[in-house]
């Protein structure tokens, strides 16, 4: 069985990045679970690595270039996966404390300041709300972060 090309395997991170939004909607709406500040960041990172796969697909050049931007975006996220994971780890008289909603800091405080505290995160995303195999959902992110980031240096070393 042949490998797949570069556009296929660009269609296959776009599908997988939208199954993830997907999921993660589902789980939100139909499980009532609410997002914490990083994972909307850890959202945000999914959703720019399935537009750059989207637009990899469609333009058909640069594959080198596409991959790269790939990887460096699934590895941003998975910084914020790991950071969330690191949160969940701590002891509960170190967990930082919860903050408001993500919607009061973009109407309080300046752009730079909501997006600054969306990025450190808080106590919410200390709390694991779902786990599966022992993993909660920024664990099974990581992993998919991970896989993404894989395929997106593949694209870059392989034979075009």
């Amino acid at each position: 069985m042949p490998l797949p090309t570069h556009r296929q395997t660009y269609l296959l991170i776009f599908a997988a990045c939208l199954l993830l939004i997907l999921i993660a909607l589902y789980m939100q709406h139909a499980m009532g679970l609410n997002p914490c500040y990083l994972c909307i960041t850890q959202r945000v990172f999914v959703i720019l690595t399935g537009s750059i796969a989207l637009l990899a697909f469609i333009h058909n050049r640069g594959q080198r270039t596409y991959g790269a931007l790939i990887s460096l975006s699934a590895l941003g996220g998975a910084f914020f996966s790991s950071k969330q994971l690191w949160l969940q780890s701590l002891p509960e008289d170190q967990v930082p404390a919860c903050g408001p909603p993500a919607e009061y800091l973009f109407d309080v405080f300046s752009f730079n300041e909501a997006l600054g505290m969306l990025l450190r995160g808080d106590g919410n995303c200390a709390e694991i709300q779902w786990s599966l195999l022992g993993l909660s959902i920024p664990g099974w992110t990581l992993i998919c972060f991970l896989g993404l980031a894989a395929l997106g240096i593949w694209q870059v070393v392989r034979r075009l």
